[in-house]
């Protein structure tokens, strides 16, 4: 049987955000047993990056760091420089998964059970297919959901204005990088 919350053959892949509340919530009481899948999901979903950047964390990079860090990134697609914010929600759940699984540091952060590999990006839209699917959210989900959940309130905002690009309501609104690390670490998710 195929998944309900998978494309037909052929139709064009653009994946929703998860945009209540309460199917955020109900996706983090799903993954409640499940540290490493909650973690993924609530980082994910907290700061906005693509997948395939926080699936090449290792532990090392991150074990040491307390809520209200942040660490520089090199963005794979695009090359530049992002951080990654450890708000109090991203770290009780980085926590929860570290103090469970005795990962060494010289693991990926999301490590695949089939040995020290990370988990692909594949493997995270099949996830989030199945969250979204266990909790009858209809609509098309997969690994790139996680980032547009993060974006959903500044999509209306650019709406709102009628700019035709996010650059210009940034600009409009004077945002400067220290105001998102402090979005960053200040408005969580879950």
């Amino acid at each position: 049987m195929q998944n309900a919350n998978h494309p037909k053959k052929g139709s064009r892949i653009a994946v929703d955000p998860i945009r209540k509340m309460k199917d955020i919530k109900a996706i983090m009481k799903l993954l409640s047993d499940n540290p490493r899948d909650r973690l993924l999901f609530t980082i994910g979903i907290n700061n906005g990056l693509r997948t395939i950047d926080l699936l090449n964390l290792k532990v090392k990079d991150i074990r040491h760091l307390k809520s209200g860090d942040t660490i520089k990134i090199k963005e794979s697609k695009t090359g530049k420089t992002n951080i990654l914010a450890i708000n109090k929600t991203v770290y009780k759940a980085l926590r929860d998964y570290l103090g469970s699984e005795g990962l060494n540091d010289g693991y990926y952060l999301f490590k695949s059970r089939k040995g020290n590999m990370a988990i692909q990006s594949q493997a995270v839209s099949k996830l989030v297919k199945k969250w979204t699917s266990d909790i009858n959210l209809k609509g098309n989900y997969g690994a790139h959901t996680l980032r547009k959940i993060f974006g959903v309130g500044f999509e209306i905002i650019c709406k709102r204005y009628n700019h035709s690009s996010p650059a210009i309501t940034m600009r409009y609104l004077g945002i400067e990088d220290k105001e998102v690390n402090e979005i960053l670490l200040n408005n969580e998710i879950g």
